[in-house]
C-alpha cells in the first residue's frame, strides 16, 4: 500500500477518480499478505500488485470498474475466483472500491500516518474508505509503522547491509561512535545516521520502546569494545533478530567475553553469529544478501534450504511466521 499512495494522493488531489483494491486476508499459499494493494488511475494506468501475477487482470478490471465498495475472493479454483484463480494456490480477500474526495476523504490522513510511521487502520464501509480507531465489524486492513532495522558499525558491509535493509522495507538506522564515518554521505540509504556508543543509542531506543519482535539489530563492527556491550542489552531485549559480523574465532571469543557479561544460554541462543546464511558470500553486496536471507527466514519461518530440494508448498502458513512481520489483517 505504501508504494502507491503518492499516485492515489495525486489522482485525489486532482479530482479524478481511481480504484483501489487491498488484501485483506490471505489462507494457504496466498503469495502476498494482507495489506498488498493495487490502484488503478483514471488513464487506467496501474501500480501496485495484489498476487504477484497470478489474478492481476481479473483485480484490474474490477478497479476499472469499481463504484460502491465491495469484497471479492480469490481462490485455488475459477469458481471461487470471479472466474479467476490463483495457480499457485491459496486464497486471497479483498476490498474494492472508487477512489475520489467522496468515497475517501481520509485519504491525505492515511498518507500522512504512513509517511510519518504512525499505525493506521484503513477501514471499508457501505460508501466508501476511512481511517479508524475501531473497526470491529467492518472490512479492515491495519498498516504498522514499518520495521525497524538497526545496524551497529559504519563500514562497508554495513553500507549494503542498510541499502538492503530499506528495499526490504525497514526503518534503517546506522549508529557508530566514529563522526569520521558515521555520516549520512556514506549511507544515503539509511533514514537516519546516529554518532553514539551502540549500546548507549540501543538503551536509550528500548527505554522509549522503540525496540519490539519486528526489529532487526545487525552488529557489524568486529570491535569487542562496541560489539560485546551492544549485544549485552540487545540479547536481553524483545528483538526479532539480533546477528553479529565475524570469523569463528571472533565468534568464540565474543561468546567467552558475553558469558563473563553474565549472559544465560538462552539468551547467547538467540544470536546469530556468524551472521547471515551460508551462501558463499564475499562481497559486501553478497554478505548483505547472505544476511537478508536470515532475516527473512527468521521471519517466515523458512529453512534456507534450496525449494527445488524441498516437498510441500512453497510458502508456509502465516500463523508460522515469527513477530518480524508487516501489515496485520483484521
Amino acid at each position: 500500500m505504501r508504494d502507491l499512495l503518492a499516485d492515489l494522493l495525486r489522482w485525489w488531489s486532482a479530482g479524478e477518480p481511481s480504484g483501489l483494491a487491498v488484501v485483506t486476508a490471505t489462507w494457504s499459499s496466498a503469495p502476498r499478505q494482507a495489506g498488498a494493494a493495487m490502484a488503478v488511475g483514471p488513464d487506467g494506468s496501474v501500480v501496485g500488485s495484489v498476487s504477484g501475477g497470478c489474478v492481476e487482470s481479473a483485480v484490474y478490471e474490477l478497479c476499472r470498474e469499481a463504484g460502491k465498495p465491495r469484497s471479492a475472493r480469490f481462490g485455488v479454483t475459477d469458481d471461487l475466483a470471479l472466474e479467476a484463480g490463483l495457480p499457485c494456490g491459496g486464497t486471497i480477500e479483498l476490498m474494492i472500491g472508487r477512489v475520489d474526495r467522496t468515497t475517501f476523504p481520509d485519504l491525505p490522513e492515511l498518507a500522512a500516518a504512513v509517511r510519518a510511521g504512525r499505525a493506521v487502520t484503513l477501514v471499508m464501509g457501505d460508501d466508501g474508505f476511512s481511517v479508524a480507531a475501531d473497526a470491529v465489524g467492518r472490512t479492515a486492513v491495519s498498516f504498522p509503522p514499518p520495521p525497524r532495522m538497526l545496524v551497529f558499525g559504519a563500514t562497508d558491509h554495513a553500507a549494503a547491509v542498510a541499502r538492503m535493509g530499506h528495499f526490504l522495507g525497514y526503518r534503517v538506522t546506522v549508529c557508530d561512535a566514529r563522526p569520521v564515518f558515521a555520516t549520512a554521505r556514506r549511507f544515503p540509504e539509511a533514514h537516519e545516521v546516529v554518532v553514539d556508543w551502540p549500546h548507549r543509542y540501543l538503551a536509550a531506543e528500548a527505554g522509549a520502546g522503540r525496540i519490539d519482535g519486528r526489529t532487526a539489530i545487525c552488529v557489524l563492527t568486529h570491535d569487542p569494545r562496541f560489539d560485546v556491550p551492544a549485544l549485552e542489552l540487545a540479547l536481553r531485549l524483545d528483538a526479532g533478530y539480533v546477528g553479529a559480523m565475524g570469523s569463528r574465532r571472533t565468534h568464540d571469543d565474543r561468546l567467552a567475553r558475553l558469558r563473563e557479561a553474565g549472559l544465560t544460554e538462552p539468551e547467547l541462543a538467540r544470536l546469530s553469529s556468524p551472521i547471515g546464511l551460508d551462501l558463499g558470500a564475499r562481497s559486501p553486496e553478497e554478505t548483505a544478501v547472505s544476511i537478508a536471507a536470515e532475516i527473512v527466514a527468521l521471519r517466515h519461518g523458512g529453512t534456507g534450504d534450496r525449494l527445488s530440494r524441498r516437498d510441500g508448498p512453497v510458502h508456509r502458513k502465516i500463523a508460522e511466521a515469527s513477530d518480524l512481520s508487516g501489515a496485520v489483517e483484521h
